[in-house]
Formats: C-alpha cells, sequence, structure tokens
C-alpha cells in the first residue's frame, strides 16, 4: 500500500555563552566531570537562579534569523520528570508562553524551494550527561545547566532527504550567527525525529514515532529510512503502531524501542516561581536584529549575481560563514573578471586538502593573495595543473609561497617554441609510422605524439602549445 511519510523536527542547540543559563558556573567543553556545578545547577534547597542576558540575546538572534515572531511577553516554567542526569528532578523550560512562534526555513528540493514550518524556538537548560560503563552508570553533571535552545520544526518535511536538507541549512544558519559552535560529536546540537506514516490523500496524521540517540546527519536520515520501511511493513500487515520513543543502533542499523511516550501532562508544566515573566521590547528586537549578519540564501544569490558562479559551485561555498567570507577574498584578490578558476579550486584541491586535515578550507593557514599567486601561474600557463596542485600541498605544509616552490622543484614549463620546435622535430623522426597515420586521417595518433614529446620534455613542456607545435610540424613536413 502506498503511504506518505510525515517528518518533524526537534534540534536542540547549545548557545556559546560563557556561563549557564541560570548561574556562573564555566561551560567549557571537556573539563574534568562534576568541576562545573554549583548550588544553582544542582539544585540545591534555598538557591535561586539568575537569567543570562547573553542567551537571551543569542535566543532572539536565531528566532528572527529563522523568520519567527519574537514574543513580547514570555516566561519560563518547570517540565517535571525524574531521571539520574537531572539533578533538580525538573528542568527549566518553557511551554505556554514560548519565546518565538511562526517562523520557516526554505529548503532546495528536487522540484525547486519548499518552506517548512518552525512552530517555535524556545529556551531552557540542558540536563546532564550519563556515562555508561559495564554494570555502572555515571553521571557527568557539568552540562547540566547549559543554556539551551529548543527549535521544532513543523511536520512538514515528506522524506529523509528534506530531513537532511532541513538540518544542513538550519546549521549552515546557526553558524552564520556564530552563537553555537554545533559540534554533535561534543553534544551542543542533537536532533530528534517524529516520524508517522499516512495512506496518501489521507488529511489525519498517523501515529507518531519519537527517534533519538543520532550523532550525526547522516544517522538522522539512517534512522528514518529504516523507520519508513519499519512502519510500512508493519501497516501492511495491519498491525497498530504505537506511540513510543526509539533509539537508533548505529551498529545493527535498526531503532529500537526505549520506552512508550509521555504527553506533555506527564510532565506536569507550571510556571517557574523563581522565575517571574518578562517583556521583551521590540527596541531590543530591533538592536539585536540589526547584528543578524548576511546569511547563507542571501550570500548564495549574491555569489551567484556577482561572480558569476553556478548554483552548485555557490552552495558549496556558502555552506560555511568562514568558507564564504575565505572564498570572497579571493575572489578579490583575482585579478581575472571569470571567478571559474578560483571557484574550481576551493571546491576541488583546496577543499580536498581541508578534507585530509580534517580542517574547514578557511582554517589551513593560506592567505587568499597566496592562492591567487599560484592560479596566476595557471593562467599564463607556465604550470601544469599537476604541478600546481604539488605546489599546493607544499605550501600548505611549509607555508612557502609559490614563487619558491616552483623555483625549488624546478617546476616552469617549457613554452619557447623555438625549444619545442625541436622536440617536435624529434618525435615526428623518430615516429614515421604513427605520422604516416596521422596524414591518412587518424587524428587520433596526434595524442600519441604529444605524449611521446612530453617524455622527451621530461614533462616541462606546456602540452597545449606544445600540441599546436606538432600540428604545425606536422603540416610543414
Amino acid at each position: 500500500m502506498a503511504y506518505e511519510t510525515v517528518i518533524g523536527l526537534e534540534v536542540h542547540l547549545h548557545l556559546k555563552t560563557k556561563t549557564k543559563a541560570f548561574c556562573g558556573c564555566s561551560t567549557e567543553f571537556g573539563r574534568a566531570p562534576n568541576s562545573q556545578v554549583c548550588p544553582v545547577c544542582l539544585g540545591f534547597p534555598g538557591s535561586l537562579p539568575v537569567f543570562n542576558r547573553t542567551a537571551l540575546d543569542y535566543a532572539i538572534k536565531v528566532a528572527l534569523a529563522l523568520n519567527c515572531k519574537v514574543q513580547g511577553f514570555t516566561k519560563f516554567d518547570r517540565k517535571n520528570y525524574f531521571y539520574p542526569d537531572l539533578p533538580k528532578d525538573y528542568q527549566i523550560s518553557q511551554f505556554d508562553l514560548p519565546l518565538s512562534r511562526d517562523g520557516f526555513l526554505d529548503i532546495e528540493i528536487e522540484g525547486g524551494p519548499k518552506r517548512i514550518g518552525i512552530t517555535r524556538v524556545h529556551m531552557e537548560e540542558d540536563a546532564g550527561k550519563l556515562i555508561h560503563r559495564e554494570e555502572v552508570s555515571l553521571v557527568d553533571f557539568n552540562r547540566t545547566g547549559v543554556a539551551l535552545l529548543e527549535i521544532v520544526s513543523e511536520p512538514d518535511m515528506r522524506s529523509p532527504e528534506e530531513a537532511y536538507e532541513y538540518l544542513t541549512n538550519l546549521k549552515s544558519i546557526i553558524g552564520y550567527l556564530g552563537v553555537s559552535d554545533c559540534d554533535m560529536e561534543k553534544g551542543s546540537l542533537r536532533c530528534d525525529a517524529n516520524i508517522s506514516l499516512r495512506k496518501i490523500g489521507q488529511k489525519e496524521f498517523g501515529v507518531k514515532t519519537e527517534l533519538k540517540n543520532m550523532n550525526s546527519f547522516k544517522a538522522v536520515r539512517d534512522a528514518l529510512v529504516f523507520e519508513v520501511g519499519r512502519q510500512g511493513a508493519a501497516l501492511d500487515e495491519g498491525k497498530a503502531i504505537i506511540q513510543e520513543t526509539r533509539l537508533w543502533d548505529s551498529e545493527e542499523l535498526e531503532t529500537v524501542t526505549m520506552r512508550t511516550k509521555e504527553g506533555s501532562q506527564d510532565y506536569r508544566y507550571f510556571p517557574e516561581p523563581d522565575l517571574p515573566p518578562f517583556v521583551i521590547e521590540a527596541a531590543k528586537i530591533e538592536e539585536i536584529k540589526k547584528t543578524i549578519p548576511e546569511l547563507p540564501a542571501q550570500k548564495l544569490g549574491r555569489f551567484i549575481k556577482d561572480y558569476g558562479l553556478s548554483e552548485y559551485d555557490a552552495k558549496i561555498l556558502v555552506s560555511t560563514k568562514e568558507g564564504a567570507d575565505f572564498a570572497e577574498e579571493c575572489f578579490k584578490a583575482y585579478p581575472n573578471p571569470d571567478k571559474k578558476m578560483p571557484a574550481n579550486w576551493l571546491i576541488g584541491p583546496l577543499l580536498s586538502e581541508a578534507n585530509l586535515r580534517n580542517l574547514g578550507v578557511a582554517d589551513l593557514g593560506i592567505q587568499a593573495s597566496s592562492l591567487t599567486e599560484l592560479l596566476g601561474y595557471l593562467d599564463r600557463q607556465e604550470i601544469s595543473n599537476l604541478s600546481a596542485k604539488v605546489v599546493l600541498a607544499e605550501m600548505l605544509s611549509s607555508k612557502k609561497p609559490a614563487a619558491e616552490i616552483i623555483k625549488e622543484k624546478n617546476l616552469l614549463q617549457v613554452s619557447d617554441s623555438g625549444a619545442l620546435d625541436a622536440i617536435a622535430d624529434e618525435v615526428i623522426k623518430e615516429n614515421v609510422k604513427s605520422v604516416e597515420e596521422f596524414r591518412q586521417g587518424k587524428t587520433g595518433v596526434l595524442m600519441f605524439l604529444v605524449g611521446q614529446a612530453m617524455k622527451k620534455s621530461k614533462g616541462k613542456a606546456n602540452p597545449k602549445i606544445l600540441q599546436e607545435v606538432l600540428k604545425r610540424r606536422l603540416a610543414d613536413a
């Protein structure tokens, strides 16, 4: 039977504040377990929270970038549940009066753009971290109380690929804002997915399953693909889907039941008594709006328009703010109006070198002027493309300029027509049979002769000029 997939995502995002949401404890990652805690984040009796002003500013910034309406009046609530990593037995979160509502994020799918609604962006604090070892579980409370945003989408995605595209775009926007490092390995970006199936044409949603324990966007996509198959097979067999939370097993590549899903009534929300409601003035919202930089979608359009790039190339270049800024420096430093050459090198050899070093392109330590100097040698056909890649790798390792490396390795191509004429004449004399075949119309033989000439020049001849010289000498002979 044919089913339609319905997906909504809940993204939890650590804000990059120096201290926690409601106390002065450090948020530095990687410190000794339980070394960054205090009576407030541990929930000791009599301790009182004080809200982090920077966390509020960052939260408003994210909400505005996602086209949400920031509420003028908001409050915090207590979300009650009992778990070993939650020392207070409740989480300070937001329920009925969240920071913002009714936003959207546009993604590109086959057939054109698609708008994904964002239900709300609200503020809360994180819980601690459980570490399971053999027969015991350890708790690290360093993460407890770290400022967290929850970004809840509408159930507008219809495939795992759309969910992947949404997450990729969302991460790119957050990266441009500079409010989070978005590092899934550190737990600063986490995603829960809600997925259900319904018959084609049916208006009512099916029973949803919540998926957790996914540590990469690929894992989110893989878990959703599995669930589409699992739920579809169950429905075909007439089985009922139960509302539950399932964990993604990255080794077995399957989801497994964790628990039946709680509803909002199970959390017994009530207004946080230690934090009064507060008003966000319109002037403050406008002030923060002015700090939002050019975002990926706008930069994409400008790169295509200003630099004549293809949408494919531009999309790769603008995926991170640091990479986009470096690309723009290169375009401005490159003297030719056609920017295809630097674009090709940024998404080709330079990106390849960055991946080998597990770095971003902007973190390689090469200056835009240094890269464009190297590309100048290619434009003038003074070195081959292969030699340029060798020079690039050496530039990144030694930090030497291109000119010095080219001189040291004797990589300049021979373009002098007199020298190339002599090489061409030798090849013609030594390959009489091939020359005769060329004259009989077998033009493919020309590349064989070019190869022989390149060998004689020990790879130093400019192949394009050499090909023209051979054509001319063959015509003259």
